[in-house]
C-alpha cells in the first residue's frame, strides 16, 4: 500500500506448472545415441530445481541462489531457472542482478504475465520506474486481472499525484481482491481525494473490521474534516494518535486543534510530540503557532528558534517567527542570528531579505543603540529588487523613510504597495498621516476612513490567519507518501 508497505511481488504460482513437468533446454542438445543418458539428465536438474525451490520457499536464499546458478550454466534457456532466480536476488536486495534474470525470463516467455509484473516491480526497486510502468502495462495487456499489475502501477500514478488514472488501476485490483488491505486503503485513501466521501467511508468501514489499525481512524477523521464535523474529526485524530503514537499522527491530531482554535489541547498535543520526536521541525512550528496563538509570545520564539534550527531553510517557520518576535523582542540577538543565516542561505529569497530587515529593525526598538537605516534600507530594496509585488516590503520601505523624515521617498512606496495590495490596513494609515503632513486633509481623511474601515473588518484578518495555519499543515502533509 502507498504510505504503508512496499510493492508487491506476483505470486510465483502462476509461473511454476509441476503437474507438467519442467522443460530444461540444454546447453548441448544430445546426439541420437544418448537419449536415455540425457533424459535420466533432465531428471536430475528437475531434482535440483525442486530443491532451489524449497529452498527458496523456505527463506534460505543464498542455498537458493547457489542451485540456480548452477543450473543457469547447464540449462540456459530455462524460463523458470531465470524466473526463480531473479526473485531469489530480489529477496536478496540484488536489484541490478534480478532485473538481468527478469529480463531473460520475459525474453523467454514474452507472454507471461506475472513475469512481467515481476519484472516491473524488480525495476522499481531497482530505480527505473519508467521501464516499469511500461512493463505493468504490458502485464495488464495479457492479464487485465493480474492484481499486482493493478495495484502497483496505480501506485506510480499515486505518487506522481495522478488520482485519476490510478483510480481505475485500484479499483480493479479491489475486484479480484476485495479483501486486500493495502488496494483498500488507496482506493480510499483515493476516493477521499477526489470527493468521494461516501465510498470512502463505506471502505474505510469495512478496513477496520479486518484490521482496526490508526491510519483507518486517521482517514475517518478527514472524512469528517471534508464534511465539516469537526468535533468527530478531533476524535478520530485522536484515537489515531491514541493507537499508533507517530510524528505524522500526533501532528495531524494537534494541528486540528490548532485549526480550529483550541489552543490549549493543541499547545498540550504539540508539547509532547515534541518530546517524543525532539528533530521534527513541523512540530517546532506547530507548537510555536499554537503558543504565538494563545499569546504566549516568549514560549512561541523559543519553540520556533527550535524549529530554525532543525531546518534552517523552512521558510514555513520565519514567517511565524517574524509574528512572534515582533510581540516579544525580548530575544532579539538569538533571532536575529536565525533570519541573518536564513538571508545567507537563500540569498535569492525576497522573504529572506525582507525578514532580516526586519528583525534588524523592529527587534531592537527596545534597545537602546541606534538602529542601522542603512542596512535595513538596502535589504528592503533587495527584497523589492527580487520580488516587486511584496506589497509588505514596499510598505516598510515607505516607514522607514518616514522614520529618517524623506517623506518625499515614503510616498511612492506607501502608493505601490496599495497597487499590489489595496486593502492593506497599515498601508492607508500611513499615507493618510503623509498627506496629513504635506496639509492635504481631504486626502488624508479619505485614506483614514478607509482605514477604519478595514480595522473593523476583523473576519478578514482571522481568515487571512486560519489560512496561513491551513497553508501550513497542508504542506506539511503528503497524501500518498513515496515508496520504499
Amino acid at each position: 500500500m502507498i504510505g504503508q508497505s512496499s510493492l508487491v511481488f506476483a505470486m510465483r504460482g502462476v509461473l511454476l506448472v509441476p503437474a507438467l513437468g519442467l522443460t530444461f533446454l540444454l546447453a548441448q542438445q544430445p546426439q541420437a545415441g544418448a537419449v536415455r543418458v540425457e533424459s535420466d539428465r533432465s531428471k536430475a536438474l528437475e531434482r535440483e530445481f525442486k530443491s532451489a525451490e524449497a529452498a527458496y520457499d523456505a527463506g534460505r536464499f543464498p542455498e537458493a541462489e547457489a542451485l540456480l546458478k548452477k543450473l543457469e550454466v547447464q540449462a540456459p534457456k530455462s524460463f523458470e531457472v531465470h524466473e526463480l532466480l531473479g526473485l531469489t536476488y530480489a529477496a536478496e536486495s540484488k536489484d541490478a542482478k534480478a532485473v538481468e534474470e527478469m529480463d531473460t525470463a520475459v525474453l523467454l516467455q514474452p507472454r507471461a504475465a506475472a513475469a512481467r509484473t515481476n519484472l516491473a516491480t524488480a525495476l522499481m526497486h531497482a530505480g527505473d520506474p519508467g521501464r516499469a510502468k511500461a512493463e505493468y502495462i504490458a502485464a495488464l495487456k495479457l492479464d487485465p486481472r493480474d492484481y499486482s499489475a493493478n495495484h502497483n502501477l496505480a501506485g506510480i500514478y499515486l505518487q506522481a499525484n495522478d488520482i485519476a488514472d490510478a483510480l481505475p488501476l485500484l479499483e480493479a485490483a479491489q475486484q479480484v481482491h476485495p479483501d486486500a488491505y493495502d488496494n483498500g486503503y488507496d482506493l480510499a485513501l483515493a476516493d477521499l481525494l477526489t470527493g468521494n466521501l461516501k465510498a470512502s467511508r463505506a471502505l474505510v468501514t469495512e478496513l477496520v473490521k479486518q484490521k482496526d489499525a490508526g491510519e483507518l481512524h486517521n482517514l475517518l477523521g478527514r472524512i469528517d474534516e471534508k464534511e465539516g464535523a469537526f468535533v468527530e474529526a478531533a476524535n478520530e485524530f485522536a484515537a489515531a494518535a491514541r493507537m499508533d503514537p507517530s510524528e505524522d499522527n500526533l501532528f495531524i491530531w494537534a494541528s486540528e486543534l490548532l485549526l480550529h482554535r483550541t489552543y490549549v489541547p493543541a499547545i498540550d498535543v504539540f508539547s509532547e510530540a515534541t518530546k517524543r520526536y525532539p528533530k521534527s521541525p513541523r512540530l517546532f512550528i506547530g507548537l510555536g503557532m499554537a503558543l504565538y496563538s494563545r499569546g504566549e509570545y516568549e514560549s512561541a520564539v523559543k519553540a520556533l528558534l527550535t524549529a530554525a534550527d532543525l531546518n534552517p531553510k523552512d521558510p514555513r517557520c520565519y514567517l511565524f517567527l517574524s509574528k512572534a518576535y515582533l510581540s516579544s523582542p525580548q530575544q532579539a540577538e538569538d533571532v536575529i542570528d536565525r533570519f541573518r543565516r536564513y538571508a545567507e542561505l537563500e540569498p535569492e529569497s525576497a522573504l529572506a531579505q525582507y525578514y532580516y530587515a526586519l528583525s534588524l529593525w523592529k527587534g531592537r526598538r527596545l534597545e537602546s543603540h541606534e538602529v542601522e537605516y542603512a542596512k535595513v534600507e538596502s535589504l528592503l530594496r533587495k527584497a523589492i529588487a527580487l520580488d516587486g509585488s511584496l506589497a509588505d516590503a514596499h510598505l516598510q520601505l515607505g516607514i522607514l523613510y518616514t522614520d529618517e523624515r524623506e517623506y518625499d521617498k515614503s510616498l511612492p512606496e506607501y502608493q505601490r504597495a496599495l497597487e499590489i495590495s489595496p486593502n492593506l490596513p497599515d498601508a492607508h494609515f500611513r499615507l493618510g498621516r503623509y498627506y496629513l503632513h504635506a496639509g492635504e486633509k481631504e486626502k488624508a481623511q479619505s485614506e483614514f476612513d478607509v482605514f477604519k474601515k478595514l480595522q473593523s473588518e476583523h473576519q478578514a484578518e482571522e481568515d487571512k490567519a486560519r489560512a496561513e495555519v491551513q497553508q501550513f499543515i497542508v504542506s506539511s502533509q503528503t497524501s500518498f507518501p513515496s515508496q520504499p
